[in-house]
């Protein structure tokens, strides 16, 4: 089955194609993609704009097309931060729905939480214990802790990369003055959440589950997308004290020249640096690993979950075979066994065939 995830986030616009069926990883087939940062496109009012407005409506009608021209049979579609704490962000979704027929589902903080911790525990299995995801957005910042598929706490805070750039560093490069005052801010905006996960215990394993996340690991030396999902990538707090010094010293054009930094990201770099420092930091952890599933994959499986509950789709094809065999020999049995009955109703009647299909 081809599924689609319309992703809105605060950075990009994404549609990704997967094919998927129950009990298998979701295996990408293409995505279409573009950034648009909606974050920048709000007034003074926290208003997104018509401008705003025309481009998310413009990339949603691309994005339709491409999901049928691909033959996608089923399409999620969300939103996350940037529509839902803008002003008019029901409007928002009333005129997307109307122009493009799209209804957008708009994911709260800790809902959106909740589905990135559930695709990284898939990820890394029962055997990974405790868990602590984290994740930077371009709007706000996810935090869940948990044991099971879904977390014990989930919480999101308006720590958003995009958005912290926006309103803390207007210089390029910043200056010491207002990196310093957004430090503060951050570990003020976090120090009230961290002990509702200090009191539920200490986790096994630290996974980071963003592109900004990525990114910082790429910068430390981790290895390049290129080598695969399953390669091992860490980012370790020391490096991140040392990286976010020499960011705050470059300009958004000497980013670029950094691995793994894209046009679109450069210019927040900094600002999710201080956020994963200040975390790593303040839940007192050395160390975190990315996991390279995230919101969309914990999306796509908790949809392939419920369709097979509710028994909407077919088997894997190797089942399929399989049940199909079954059902075939099974109606052989059953032909045979009432032709054995009728002769021993009627002893005048033809011999009933063996199983070979022979006569006796």
């Amino acid at each position: 089955m081809r599924l689609g995830v319309l992703d809105i986030g605060s950075n990009t616009v994404h549609l990704l194609l997967v094919d998927a069926h129950p009990g298998a990883r979701p295996v990408a087939f293409a995505s279409h993609k573009r950034p648009l940062s909606l974050v920048q496109y709000q007034d003074g009012d926290g208003n997104i704009t018509d401008a705003g407005q025309h481009e998310l409506i413009e990339f949603i009608l691309e994005a339709w097309e491409f999901a049928a021209r691909h033959k996608a049979k089923d399409l999620l579609a969300f939103c996350t931060s940037a529509i839902r704490e803008a002003s008019n962000g029901a409007e928002v979704l009333a005129r997307v729905k109307h122009e493009t027929t799209v209804t957008l589902q708009e994911l709260t903080g800790s809902e959106e939480a909740s589905m990135t911790f559930f695709a990284v525990r898939r990820w890394y299995g029962w055997g990974a214990g405790p868990i602590l995801d984290l994740d930077i957005g371009g709007g706000s910042f996810e935090m869940a802790y948990g044991t099971d598929e879904l977390p014990e706490l989930a919480t999101s805070v308006p720590l958003g990369a995009s958005r912290l750039t926006r309103d803390w560093l207007h210089d390029d490069p910043p200056t010491a003055k207002s990196v310093k005052a957004l430090r503060r801010y951050i570990r003020d905006t976090l120090k009230p959440v961290i002990p509702g996960f200090a009191s539920l215990g200490r986790a096994n394993l630290v996974a980071g589950t963003s592109k900004t996340f990525r990114s910082l690991a790429r910068i430390a030396g981790a290895a390049p997308s290129g080598a695969g999902p399953y390669v091992k990538r860490e980012l370790h707090a020391t490096d991140l004290g040392l990286w976010s010094q020499r960011i705050s010293a470059m300009t958004v054009a000497d980013r670029l020249y950094l691995p793994g930094v894209s046009d679109a990201r450069a210019r927040q770099l900094l600002a999710g640096a201080l956020v994963a420092e200040a975390a790593l930091e303040m839940f007192e952890f050395p160390k975190m690993e990315i996991c390279p599933w995230a919101l969309r994959e914990g999306l796509i499986l908790r949809r392939l979950d419920q369709l097979v509950f509710d028994d909407a789709l077919d088997p894997a094809p190797h089942v399929g075979k399989a049940a199909k065999t079954k059902e075939k020999a099974a109606r052989k049995a059953a032909k045979l066994q009432e032709s054995m009955d009728e002769a021993l109703r009627d002893p005048a009647a033809e011999p009933a065939p063996a199983a070979g299909g022979l006569t006796v």
